[in-house]
C-alpha cells in the first residue's frame, strides 16, 4: 500500500496527521448506495461519532446519506455539513434540554429514546415550542455481540435502551401525549462485530418484539455495529455490506409499508483513513527495540483503550525487516501501538502509516500533555 501515499508530499504538513483517501471512502459509499438501490424501503444514516471531521462530512452528505448523531454538537456538525434535517435521527441515553430544543427547532426526522423519563422532557418542551416530536424508542433486546465488552451497548446490563419488559407500557404512555409522534423502534448491540449471526440475533428478537404490538410503527431502526479488517486492510479495504444487508433482508420481517434504518459509521470511514506519524528515535532497549513515534495515545487512543489492533507500515524503508515496539511519546507506559511488529529497517525520520485509523481516530484525539490535536487531510489536498 506504500504506493498510495503521496510521501513526497508529506513533509509539507505537521506530523502526525490523519490522512484520508477519498477514492477508498467513494468506492465504500458506493457499494452501500449500490445495494441499499435494490431495496427502496432502506436508508443509511453515517454516525458522526466515528469521524466528524468537516471535509470528511461534507463528502459523505454530498453523497446523500443522513446522518445519526448523538449529541447536540454533532446536530450542528451534520447541519454545517449540508445533511438534510429530514435524514438526521438523534441518539444518546443523555440529551440535555438544550440538544433537544435544537432538534425540535430544525425539525429533525427522529429522536431515538432511551428512558421514559426523557421522553416526558421531550414531550413537555415540545409542548412549550408548540412543536410534534418525531420519536423511536431504543429497545434493549438483551443480544449479546462477539466484540469487545466495552463497546457492547445491547445487554440488559447496559446504561443504552429501555428494557423490554417495559416496552409496551412506554409506548401506550407516548401514544397518550399530545406533542409527541410515535414512529418507530430502535436498537443497536455494539460495535466492531463481524459474526453475522449476532445481527440475525437482533432480527429474531425484533420479530418477537413486533408480533407482541398492537400496532405498526413506520419505521425499524437496527444501528449499526458492522466491523472492518484491522489486520489485513490492503485486502479488505471494503467491509462485507453483502453479508450485512443480507442478513437484515433475510432474517428481518418487516410489515407493510415499513421502512429500514441503518447507522454505520467505523464501516464507512474506518479503511479510508491513516494516522501518519514520523519517527522520532529508534531506542535498543535490553531485549527489544522501540520504534519511538512523534503519535502517541492523545492522537490514536484505540490501543490503549480497547488493546485495539492497527496494522502498521513504514512508508520510507525497504530495508531488511526486523522487529519494535512501536510506542508514542506520552508520560503513560500504557502509550503503546503494538509490540512485537515487523517491520522494514527503522530510522530518525521515517514516515510511518497506521492503518485503518478513519473511524473513532481523530475523533476521539485528546489534549493530555497539552499536546495540539492532530489536522485531518484529505488526499485531495496535496
Amino acid at each position: 500500500m506504500k504506493g498510495f501515499f503521496p510521501i513526497n508530499k508529506f513533509k509539507e504538513v505537521t506530523t502526525p496527521f490523519y490522512y484520508y483517501d477519498t477514492s477508498i471512502l467513494q468506492k465504500t459509499i458506493d457499494t452501500i448506495k449500490g445495494i441499499v438501490a435494490k431495496h427502496p424501503n432502506y436508508h443509511v444514516h453515517y454516525a458522526i461519532k466515528a469521524n466528524a471531521n468537516s471535509k470528511v462530512l461534507a463528502y459523505i452528505s454530498k453523497a446523500g446519506l443522513g446522518a445519526d448523531c448523538v449529541s447536540g454538537g454533532e446536530i450542528q456538525a451534520a447541519l454545517n455539513a449540508g445533511f438534510p434535517v429530514d435524514k438526521i435521527v438523534f441518539a444518546g441515553v443523555g440529551k440535555s434540554d438544550e440538544e433537544i430544543k435544537l432538534g425540535l427547532e430544525h425539525g429533525i426526522f427522529c429522536f431515538n429514546v432511551e428512558s421514559e423519563e426523557e421522553l416526558e422532557v421531550i414531550n413537555q418542551l415540545a409542548k412549550e415550542k408548540d412543536v410534534i416530536a418525531h420519536i423511536a424508542f431504543r429497545i434493549n433486546p438483551n443480544v449479546r455481540a462477539h466484540t469487545h465488552a466495552n463497546i457492547t451497548t445491547g445487554l440488559s446490563e447496559n446504561k443504552f435502551g429501555i428494557n423490554m419488559e417495559d416496552m409496551e407500557r412506554i409506548i401506550a404512555r407516548a401514544l397518550a401525549m399530545g406533542n409527541i409522534a410515535l414512529e418507530g423502534l430502535h436498537f443497536h448491540i455494539g460495535s466492531q462485530i463481524l459474526i453475522m449471526d449476532d445481527f440475525a440475533a437482533l432480527c429474531n428478537r425484533i420479530n418477537e418484539l413486533q408480533d407482541k404490538l398492537n400496532i405498526t410503527l413506520k419505521h425499524i431502526n437496527v444501528g449499526g455495529g458492522l466491523g472492518i479488517d484491522y489486520d489485513n486492510p490492503n485486502e479488505h479495504l471494503i467491509p462485507d455490506f453483502e453479508s450485512y444487508f443480507e442478513t437484515f433482508h433475510s432474517h428481518l420481517k418487516l410489515r407493510e409499508g415499513q421502512t429500514l434504518h441503518f447507522e454505520l459509521g467505523r464501516s464507512i470511514v474506518g479503511q479510508c483513513g491513516s494516522l501518519i506519524s514520523k519517527v522520532l528515535y529508534v531506542k535498543q532497549g535490553s531485549s527489544k527495540k522501540f520504534a519511538i513515534l512523534d503519535a502517541g495515545m492523545t492522537d490514536l487512543i484505540r490501543p490503549a483503550l480497547y488493546q485495539a489492533h492497527h496494522s502498521i507500515e513504514n512508508l520510507t524503508s525497504d530495508e531488511a525487516e526486523e522487529e519494535y515496539d512501536v510506542v508514542g511519546p506520552i508520560c503513560e507506559s500504557s502509550d503503546v501501538f503494538d509490540k512485537a511488529v515487523t517491520l522494514n529497517k527503522v530510522k530518525r525520520g521515517d514516515y510511518f502509516a497506521l492503518r485503518s485509523a478513519g473511524a473513532y481516530g481523530e475523533i476521539m484525539a485528546s489534549g493530555y500533555n497539552c499536546r495540539p490535536l492532530p489536522k485531518g487531510y484529505l488526499d485531495t489536498e496535496f
